[in-house]
C-alpha cells in the first residue's frame, strides 16, 4: 500500500503567467542532471483540505521546474509513540519517503493560532537519525500556512524553528495564505493572485536552493561531535592541518 497522492492534471497550470516564468530557476547554480527529489507535506484531513490543494498546486509548478515531487498522505498515519517503536506501516513509509528527498515543503492550516496536530505527528515521526541515517538533516525546507481568516505567520514562524532543529536548510521565502476558501474553485485550483504568485515565488527559491546546496549536501551536516561519537578520525593527520596536539 502507497501512501503518495496522485497528482490530478500536472500540467494543467491555470494561474501561471507563463511569459514571466524561468523554466529553470536553478540556471548556472548547479546541475539538473538527476532531477530534484521534492517531498511534501500538508496537514489537514478534509476532503477539501486547502493545505493539501496549496501543496498539489506547489507539486505542479515544482514538476514544471524539472523536480520529482511525492505527497505523502496521513490519514492513517499513527500519534507519536501510540505504537510501541513507532511500528507503523504509515510510520516507516514517511520516513523512507523523506530519506528519499533532497528537499521538503511544509503546509499547514493555522489552527487556535498554531499547526495543526496532523502537521506536527508528521514531523515527529521524523527522527534526526534512523538506523544509521539521517531522514531530515541537510535537506532544503520551504513553509507554507493556509488561514480561515485574516492573514497569519504564527505557523510559518514555528514550522521554521522545527526545521531549524531538524537541522534543514529553510529558505528564506515563506508563502501565507488568507482567507484560504476564496483562493481555490469548484475544482481545487488556485485563482490567479498574488497568493499564487507568492507560492511560485517560494517554490523557485526552494529549487534554487536545492540545487546550490546539492554537491555539498554532506559536507554541511559532517559534524566534530559525531565524528567523536563514531570515533572516526579524520583522514588528515593533526600536524598536517596544522593544530597542535599534546
Amino acid at each position: 500500500m502507497s501512501r503518495l497522492r496522485t497528482l490530478s492534471d500536472p500540467e494543467h497550470l491555470p494561474a501561471l503567467r507563463a511569459e514571466y516564468l524561468h523554466r529553470n530557476p536553478a540556471i548556472g547554480l548547479g546541475t539538473m542532471d538527476l532531477p530534484p527529489r521534492i517531498l511534501l507535506l500538508y496537514g489537514s484531513l478534509r476532503e477539501r483540505s486547502f493545505s493539501r490543494l496549496a501543496v498539489e498546486e506547489s507539486a505542479r509548478l515544482l514538476q514544471l521546474f524539472g523536480c520529482e515531487t511525492r505527497i505523502f498522505d496521513p490519514s492513517d498515519l499513527p500519534l507519536p509513540d501510540q505504537i510501541a517503536g513507532d511500528d507503523h506501516p504509515a510510520v516507516h513509509e514517511l520516513r523512507e519517503h523523506s530519506l528519499w528527498s533532497e528537499g521538503q515543503v511544509w503546509c499547514s492550516p493555522e489552527r487556535h493560532g498554531q499547526m495543526t496536530g496532523i502537521m506536527k505527528a508528521q514531523i515527529d515521526h521524523l527522527p534526526l537519525a534512523y538506523k544509521g541515517l539521517r531522514p531530515t538533516q541537510g535537506r532544503t525546507l520551504a513553509v507554507m500556512q493556509v488561514c480561515a481568516g485574516s492573514q497569519s505567520f504564527n505557523t510559518v514562524n514555528t514550522l521554521r524553528v522545527l526545521g531549524r532543529w531538524m537541522r534543514k536548510v529553510t529558505v528564506p521565502n515563506q508563502s501565507s495564505m488568507a482567507k484560504a476558501y476564496e483562493e481555490f474553485d469548484e475544482a481545487g485550483r488556485m485563482k490567479p493572485s498574488a497568493y499564487y504568485d507568492r507560492i511560485v515565488d517560494v517554490m523557485e527559491e526552494l529549487v534554487r536552493f536545492t540545487v546550490l546546496l546539492r554537491p555539498h549536501a554532506d559536507q554541511l551536516v559532517d559534524r566534530y561531535s559525531e565524528r567523536v561519537e563514531r570515533d572516526q578520525p579524520v583522514e588528515t593527520p593533526a600536524d598536517k592541518a596544522g593544530i597542535a596536539s599534546e
